[in-house]
């Protein structure tokens, strides 16, 4: 009988030994859950830590939009300018609008952004982010020949929404950079065939403000420091068209490559007679590493349409 009763004792024993040793490595697992959420990169920002978009307009000055992906997005064009190139007067919808993009990432938000700037307004601008903060990732020009002379500032930053924005506006202040006023509106009739630009791109595009206006999505993920990067934050080949007469039109853009496709492209647009004006990075650390290209052109807008399709067919967009 003892005997007995010590063998239903180590049973017990053990069974509460095992039963402790579930509990334990349920407890670890969970603990680990947690833990790996908690450094995901891609996890939406918490409930109840939602950024207030309304803060972040009140402090820019002006209201923005919302985009796909979740993402803030301001434009400023540069309606103060009076740019031309080869006596064509650029609409600033066309190659003269700042922006900038807002997205929540975990419990903090990135902002990147492109700023349209002066020469003289370079360095001021310039001095004014870095002392808040704010990450320069390029400077560069867009275009050629435009008098004028005009730079681009790309800009990357990650902390509290309105800290960056407040950053972001007391470096703008120190350009002529309009903030409230939006660009007035171009009346009267677009003078090329939509539908005929939408055929021979094989997208279709919008006008906005007198100017066609088409994108393309890169098919793969963009990354940077381990953050997806919607297309909407400058990861998407941006293409214009803005009429100049006769069945004409000035185009520009930037196209978003990889490395394997820049050459292909570039030698597409020569073919069909398109200006390179510039190859250069926009950011530092994303994945996969990528090449801005812009380009220029006056000519017959549906041969230029034909050009642009047949370098977008280069690429791995959407």
């Amino acid at each position: 009988m003892i005997k007995k009763n010590k063998i239903i004792i180590g049973l017990v024993l053990i069974l509460l030994i095992l039963a402790t040793g579930a509990c334990s490595f349920t407890s670890y697992t969970n603990k680990t859950q947690i833990k790996n959420q908690s450094y995901n990169p891609d996890t939406p920002a918490m409930v109840g830590k939602k950024t207030n978009w309304e803060s972040v307009e009140q402090v820019i000055g002006k209201s923005g939009e919302i985009k796909k992906g979740d993402v803030l997005y301001f434009s400023l064009p540069r309606t103060d300018l009076h740019v031309s190139i080869n006596s064509i007067q650029l609409n600033p919808a066309f190659a003269l609008s700042s922006w900038l993009a807002f997205k929540e990432m975990n419990d903090k938000v990135m902002v990147m952004g492109d700023l349209v700037l002066t020469q003289e307004e370079v360095n001021l601008v310039m001095t004014e982010l870095i002392r808040g903060g704010i990450k320069i990732t390029a400077l560069h020009n867009h275009l050629m020949r435009e008098s004028p002379k005009i730079m681009y500032m790309h800009i990357e930053g990650y902390g509290s929404g309105v800290a960056l924005a407040k950053a972001l506006r007391a470096g703008i202040d120190q350009s002529s950079t309009p903030i409230k006023p939006d660009q007035p509106s171009v009346k009267g009739a677009f003078l090329l065939d939509k539908e005929q630009l939408d055929d021979f791109i094989g997208k279709e595009g919008l006008i906005s403000n007198g100017i066609y206006k088409v994108g393309f999505p890169r098919a793969e993920q963009i990354k940077e420091n381990g953050m997806t990067i919607p297309p909407s934050m400058g990861t998407s080949t941006a293409i214009n068209f803005q009429p100049t007469g006769e069945g004409n039109a000035a185009i520009t853009g930037d196209f978003v490559l990889t490395a394997k496709e820049v050459n292909p492209v570039i030698q597409t647009l020569r073919k069909y007679g398109i200006e390179v004006d510039a190859l250069h990075n926009h950011m530092l650390f994303e994945e996969p590493r990528l090449f801005f290209i812009h380009f220029w052109a006056n000519d017959d807008a549906l041969k230029l349409a034909k050009g642009i399709r047949e370098a977008i067919d280069q690429t791995n967009s959407k």
